[in-house]
């Protein structure tokens, strides 16, 4: 059986890391290249640097973030947002991602990830999903989280691994910030509809909802932001308390 993953993520806007609660009201939480070589060092498995406006305002993702993020890190980390060809990717990975974040522009053009995947490989192509419940359906969004589709979540995470995405990056956007809990019962009928790892974000507010999404919604790796951030949990206690709930660890 693999070990979990714990990877703290860091949504940059303007050169700085922010938070907010349910995609809004944003509000710094310091410098990325530091934030990421303190997890880094306190033994993240991985790291995620979302780029979050690069989309919305037309624009590359910051590739010379990348670049120091690399410098100080000594863990696989992905980078996102504003990613929408073989060149994007491309320029990614040579300054030292591991893997990218491709949300959007699959929602744009779903062809796409299977160019990439064929390109450089399923193991670096991850699809975010940004998800919310309307009408009782969860459906997809795009363009950070601001613009709703008709696209079942379900499907679309079906249909991505199809394609050639090699991990699942999924952000239940009515949860996340809330502090509340991951959004357990999506992660796992998304779990159970595809072979592929999922990510599980948006909602972590306390150690027990870590063990909940790996027990009751069957993620292989969690995603959380303010709680590392604001230091109101600290990486090593977290993974202890998992190792000590027989959950498998990398300590």
């Amino acid at each position: 059986m693999l070990t979990k993953r714990i990877i703290p993520c860091l949504d940059v806007k303007d050169g700085k890391t922010v938070k907010g609660v349910n995609f809004l009201n944003l509000r710094d939480a310091g410098d990325p290249v530091e934030l990421g070589a303190l997890y880094s060092q306190q033994g993240a498995d991985e790291l995620v640097f979302l780029d979050i406006t690069a989309t919305l305002e037309k624009r590359k993702t910051l590739v010379e973030l990348v670049k120091r993020v690399a410098q100080n890190i000594n863990i696989p980390f992905t980078i996102g947002g504003g990613i929408g060809s073989i060149e994007d990717v491309s320029a990614c990975l040579n300054a030292g991602a591991d893997k990218v974040s491709v949300n959007s522009s699959a929602i744009k053009n779903p062809g796409l990830i299977d160019q990439l995947s064929k390109e450089f490989g399923n193991q670096c192509i991850v699809v975010a999903i940004d998800t919310r419940s309307v009408n009782g359906k969860n459906l997809v969004h795009s363009h950070g989280g601001t613009k709703p589709t008709d696209i079942d979540t379900i499907l679309w995470a079906k249909e991505m691994q199809e394609r050639g995405a090699g991990e699942l990056l999924l952000t239940s956007m009515d949860h996340d910030g809330t502090k509340a809990g991951f959004a357990n019962e999506l992660t796992a009928h998304i779990s159970s509809t595809v072979s592929i790892p999922i990510i599980a974000s948006g909602g972590a507010g306390n150690m027990e909802h870590f063990t909940d999404v790996f027990t009751k919604g069957k993620a292989d790796a969690a995603l959380a932001a303010s709680i590392f951030h604001f230091k109101e949990i600290a990486i090593p206690e977290l993974k202890a308390y998992l190792k000590s709930n027989n959950i498998r660890m990398r300590i």
